[in-house]
């Protein structure tokens, strides 16, 4: 579950931050070298179409790495579905004023207003795949540096961002002890029983 839940949560996100990037980097000034006008004509069919997607893959990625991180990963997936789940209401509550105004239909498609709307909306979405960027960073690097548990025998100091916990010997015990740690780069330093 927990394997399939992480799998998902960076699927979802890379998606997202892939379409965020080419939307950013590409379309949209694609759109704006071929004019106004012609921005505008094109920016309602591809807002379309991009709301689902990039909405859908957001609320993905965000559950996917909730259930991850209750399956038993560290905080840091739910840290980074929550970073990618930003996207929502930044786009709820910054761009959609920017959104309506551009798909108004009182809205001259010819006007330096639509030339302003669009330059800003550009501005605003370059936020939404910087951070869709950084949650993708941060799930890549918990992928190839897994740190949620840690097999002890006696006491042991794990240390992570500076902080050290000790973990003592539980008494009774006649295996190793499992610790859920959710740094992420714990180093672990045995003690003697």
């Amino acid at each position: 579950m927990r394997q399939i839940a992480e799998f998902v949560a960076v699927l979802a996100c890379g998606l997202f931050t892939g379409a965020a990037i080419y939307v950013s980097l590409v379309e949209h000034p694609a759109r704006m070298e071929c004019g106004v006008e012609t921005a505008m004509a094109e920016f309602p069919p591809s807002y379309r179409r991009g709301t689902v997607m990039q909405a859908t893959l957001a609320v993905v990625c965000l559950l996917s790495s909730i259930a991850a991180w209750l399956a038993g990963a560290t905080f840091w997936w739910a840290i980074a579905g929550l970073l990618l789940g930003s996207v929502i209401p930044f786009t709820l509550i910054v761009i959609l004023s920017t959104n309506k105004q551009l798909l108004s239909p009182t809205l001259d498609n010819r006007s330096e207003q639509a030339g302003l709307l669009l330059t800003r909306w550009g501005r605003l979405h370059a936020v939404r795949s910087i951070l869709s960027g950084l949650a993708l960073l941060l799930l890549l690097y918990l992928l190839l540096h897994p740190a949620d548990a840690v097999a002890i025998h006696g006491s042991a100091v794990v240390r992570s961002f500076g902080a050290a916990f000790l973990v003592p010997h539980i008494d009774g015990d006649t295996g190793p002890a499992q610790l859920r740690f959710c740094g992420l780069s714990p180093r672990v330093f045995l003690l003697p029983s």
